[in-house]
């Protein structure tokens, strides 16, 4: 039996679709009763069990096709499962795909009310809550337009107010809220921080590692259908990086005391070979040019005791090692290095110049491989960042690029509650009481 502190409960769910290469094989699987199988099994989702309890938060993460949207369609009881059951307790509002639920030819108005009402509300309550909906989605006079008519932040303006004033006990959201704005979503999770503490159960689908942090109490992790993990959200997330980077457990760089130890394990490229290419944190999608004069061929990033880490805490110091071979002879040759937010918005640049290193400047003979290493304060808010590496030369204000590597290393940032925007400006505040 079901416990009245339960909200939902799962066990040993799986589901199975039956994939057919061509329009025929579905008749003949019919008509052959079993005897014959005309299709391919594809298990979406296979033995998934957890609980979540009323007024509790729960984040699933996952790669795209890991049975999230699958697991979600069936709690709301949009699909049928293939095995395992599956309890609820109460009613359950949703947000599975941008403006399902809504007639598109219809007014923000009527689709109010008819959203409501498939929710279970009359038209006396839609009523009373009429006013804190529409305050809510704040989409002015479109609110008496067709919804087809509008854009994609305001349709989920509308859809999530909805759900959200109509105090379900169960509420499940599936990336709608990364249509928003900024200061929308902000809105958004206060708006769920009053519904947790009125008791709704949350569950929150995201691709957003900070969001999984900041706001559940709890996460699980989804890969080809299996649960291969759930617990506290900072370690569900860190097993979900190092899935998504393919990198070993040990790749997530932390502040712990036990790994702070200085690491020394990268090596002068043999031969001078190219091998920047063949590390963890490389970003195939790099954008690189220059006339070859001079060649980045290999990099090294470490980081609390760990090589090359997946993610890093804000606050910690990382090592960059970066190898330069001249393949011809440069006077006064310049090594810079930018970091750019993944929106390509940059944050910080320096180079062997501005950092006063007359060391780079007297090298850059035909043949010498030169070894560079920098050190990074990374006071950085959470997120994915790309580290540009360029060589260049400069004659007046000439500039010649040899080898620049743009957005070529990978690095993210972990959640933090300490800070908010791009940087961490190491603040301080006090306060004291002034005696009239």
């Amino acid at each position: 039996m079901m416990s009245s502190e339960i909200a939902i409960k799962v066990q040993n769910l799986s589901k199975c679709y039956e994939i057919y290469d061509k329009p025929r094989d579905r008749l003949l699987q019919m008509l052959s009763r079993g005897k014959k199988r005309y299709c391919r099994e594809f298990w979406a989702l296979r033995d998934i069990s957890f609980e979540i309890r009323k007024g509790e938060t729960v984040g699933i993460v996952g790669r795209n096709g890991s049975g999230k949207s699958t697991l979600l369609q069936i709690l709301c009881g949009t699909l049928n499962p293939t095995g395992g059951t599956v309890e609820t307790h109460g009613r359950i509002a949703a947000l599975l795909e941008l403006g399902s639920g809504f007639n598109p030819d219809f007014t923000g108005r009527e689709n109010v009310y008819l959203n409501a009402s498939i929710l279970g509300l009359s038209k006396a309550e839609i009523d009373s809550k009429y006013d804190a909906i529409i305050g809510f989605a704040d989409i002015g006079d479109f609110i008496n337009q067709p919804v087809k008519t509008y854009s994609s932040g305001m349709l989920v303006r509308l859809a999530f107010s909805v759900q959200a004033q109509v105090e379900p006990d169960i509420l499940i959201v599936d990336e709608a809220l990364a249509v928003g704005d900024a200061k929308f979503q902000a809105r958004c999770f206060d708006r769920l921080k009053k519904l947790k503490e009125n008791g709704t159960s949350i569950l929150l689908v995201t691709h957003s590692s900070e969001q999984i942090v900041s706001h559940c109490d709890k996460a699980f992790l989804l890969d080809y259908g299996l649960q291969l993990e759930q617990g506290e959200p900072r370690q569900v997330v860190n097993r979900y990086l190092d899935l998504l980077f393919g990198k070993t457990p040990h790749s997530v760089a932390t502040m712990d005391e036990s790994v702070k130890s200085e690491s020394q394990t990268y090596l002068t490229p043999a031969g001078g070979a190219d091998v920047f290419e063949s590390h963890p944190n490389y970003n195939p999608n790099e954008y690189r040019w220059g006339d070859g004069a001079a060649t980045i061929i290999d990099f090294y990033l470490g980081c609390a005791g760990v090589d090359y880490p997946v993610a890093v805490d804000t606050g910690s110091n990382i090592k960059l090692v970066v190898f330069v071979k001249f393949d011809t002879d440069l006077v006064c040759p310049i090594l810079g290095m930018t970091i750019k937010t993944k929106e390509g918005v940059t944050v910080y640049g320096v180079n062997s110049e501005t950092l006063e290193c007359p060391d780079f400047r007297m090298l850059g003979r035909k043949g010498d491989i030169v070894e560079v290493e920098m050190r990074i304060s990374c006071d950085l808010a959470p997120g994915d960042y790309f580290i540009s590496i360029g060589v260049s030369t400069k004659e007046g204000e000439d500039v010649t690029p040899r080898d620049r590597r743009y957005d070529s290393i990978h690095i993210q940032v972990r959640p933090t509650d300490k800070f908010f925007g791009l940087v961490n400006l190491d603040s301080s505040i006090r306060a004291k009481k002034v005696v009239n």
